[in-house]
């Protein structure tokens, strides 16, 4: 049984310790093996952590339940996905609060170049489901996957709709892979799998669909993908906080208009009015905005002599993104230890020469 493995689950039900702790613990020490090994006043000293989390730390010894976990992954094909691994979301690391471990079920590139999260109200209308249809069909052409909920109403529909283009499609779930809630979609879920989807979770196979699950698997909804797109939603709701958390994480949020007597459009007007999201009205005008219509520029590389010699910043800014295939402007400021206006300058000198190409949501990646 693979020992960081275990010590990794283990983490994840350490009282007190939750994803913001997890990371600074995992940057400290490097591994989780090393975090359980660690001295009381070295963990006390991490910051975030102190006292009572270090007792926390130093108390824990239910590593069995670890390991029947790793028993049932294994048995069921399930991945682990650490937040320091190669295949964990970039997109969903590069947010404040990351998942430390994820569990996976499917083949889905889930760092694909374009992934949207479709979400809505579970009682949807007509019109609700004509433009969800109407948005994965003008998608299918540009290969984007598809994120939702798994959820009724606009969940489900999106996934569908994906199916039926041949999209890959990610169900995010608010509980363990043991059991598909609501039980009425284990067969779409299946066939999400089948067809080259899949399944994903931070929750270990004992938990169950609390309610308190709910918002906390809505922000890798809001985190995991290029944008968030609601369809149809009240004021209050799973949709409206996926909504404020992908504000919240510097990320794309679009919404289609209603009607302004309509409660299921209530929620999108309210989100557009107060400019926490765009209008659209197609597909188009979502693919316009993403700079998905345009053709990928290949990048132009000049001769050596013809280039202006790079400024220590500059080789910063190129060494990082080399490293990573895309990152965000906050972990680009943390990682660099640049200031802003250092980081803005470097990054537009870069992109100028080719060199670097910058995305929407304030994400870059290395065009060398």
């Amino acid at each position: 049984m693979p020992e960081e493995l275990v010590y990794r689950i283990a983490l994840t039900a350490v009282p007190q310790i939750g994803a913001v702790q997890a990371r600074l613990l995992i940057e400290k020490f490097g591994s989780a093996k090393a975090v359980f090994q660690a001295r009381s006043a070295q963990l006390e000293n991490t910051d975030g952590i102190g006292s009572v989390r270090a007792s926390q730390i130093k108390a824990f010894n239910n590593f069995s339940a670890a390991e029947q976990e790793i028993r049932f992954m294994d048995k069921y094909g399930i991945k682990a996905l650490f937040i320091t691994d190669a295949g964990y979301p970039q997109r969903l690391r590069n947010c404040y609060d990351p998942p430390t471990l994820l569990y996976y079920k499917g083949e889905a590139d889930l760092n694909a170049p374009r992934m949207v999260s479709i979400i809505g109200t579970r009682n949807n209308t007509e019109y609700g489901k004509m433009l969800t249809e109407q948005l994965v069909q003008e998608l299918a052409s540009y290969g984007v996957s598809i994120v939702s909920g798994l959820a009724f109403g606009i969940d489900a529909l999106a996934h569908r709709q994906a199916l039926a283009h041949q999209l890959p499609t990610v169900g995010v779930l608010a509980h363990g892979l043991d059991h598909i809630y609501p039980p009425q979609h284990k067969a779409l879920a299946r066939q999400m799998v089948k067809e080259g989807g899949g399944l994903l979770t931070e929750f270990c196979s004992t938990e169950a669909p609390d309610k308190h699950h709910f918002p906390i698997r809505n922000r890798i909804v809001a985190g995991i993908s290029d944008a968030v797109i609601v369809i149809e939603s009240g004021t209050k709701g799973g949709s409206m906080v996926t909504a404020e958390l992908a504000n919240g994480y510097n990320k794309e949020v679009y919404c289609y208009p209603g009607k302004v007597n309509d409660p299921k459009s209530a929620g999108c007007l309210r989100l557009i009015k107060q400019q926490k999201a765009q209008l659209i009205s197609s597909g188009k005008d979502l693919i316009e905005a993403l700079g998905w219509n345009q053709k990928e520029a290949k990048p132009v590389y000049q001769q050596a002599s013809l280039l202006l010699p790079l400024t220590e910043p500059e080789k910063t800014m190129l060494s990082l993104l080399k490293e990573t295939d895309l990152l965000h402007w906050d972990e680009l400021l943390i990682r660099s230890a640049l200031n802003a206006g250092e980081m803005a300058t470097a990054l537009l000198t870069l992109e100028m020469q080719g060199l670097v190409k910058a995305l929407p949501g304030k994400q870059f990646r290395c065009n060398g």
